[in-house]
């Protein structure tokens, strides 16, 4: 494996990382709030935890570029 397919595959991983704790937050967060209050729906909850998910990802990933471009020499 060449180290630019190294670096893609390990960007991935941390995504998905990012993407799985995003929509645990999502769910636990806007769920939650929504059915306390009796709103939620279907819809609306998927919603919720596609954004959180999407939000996760976006910054893990953003997080391990910085740290990449800190320990590069």
């Amino acid at each position: 494996m060449t180290e630019a397919k190294r670096e893609k595959a390990k960007a991935a991983s941390v995504a998905s990382v990012g993407a799985g704790v995003g929509g645990a937050g999502g769910a636990t967060v806007g769920v939650l709030e929504l059915a306390a209050q009796g709103a939620a729906t279907g819809l609306s909850a998927g919603v919720v935890i596609g954004v959180g998910a999407i939000a996760g990802a976006v910054t893990f990933l953003l997080g391990y570029k910085v740290y990449r471009h800190f320990r590069k020499p």
